[in-house]
């Protein structure tokens, strides 16, 4: 079941989720948190995903690259960070992030 709460406005879903960080220089405007599979928590699978996201001028994720993990788990964060907005910059950027998964939490 799916419990969810209203904080300052906003609807805060409590179901398992990554946790992220990011190495880069450039601010995120836009976050979504990836969305624990359902396959992975019943596997109990755990890790670090970790890519490389081409950021274009106008702040969209250009492309992304699978630096390393669980396809599973993968295939959440790279869904995810193709809706990241970035501030817009003269020039493109490369953003490293990574993200862990725990299904106990």
């Amino acid at each position: 079941m799916v419990v969810g709460l209203l904080i300052s406005g906003s609807l805060v879903l409590l179901v398992p989720q990554a946790w992220g960080q990011e190495e880069g220089t450039r601010k995120t405007k836009v976050k979504v948190p990836p969305s624990y599979p359902e396959l992975a928590r019943k596997m109990k699978i755990a890790g670090v995903v970790k890519v490389q996201a081409v950021v274009a001028p106008n702040g969209t994720v250009k492309d992304m690259k699978l630096i390393g993990g669980h396809p599973v788990l993968a295939s959440a964060v790279m869904d995810a960070v193709r809706k990241w907005r970035y501030e817009a910059r003269p020039q493109e950027t490369t953003e490293i992030l990574e993200f862990r998964f725990d299904p106990n939490e």
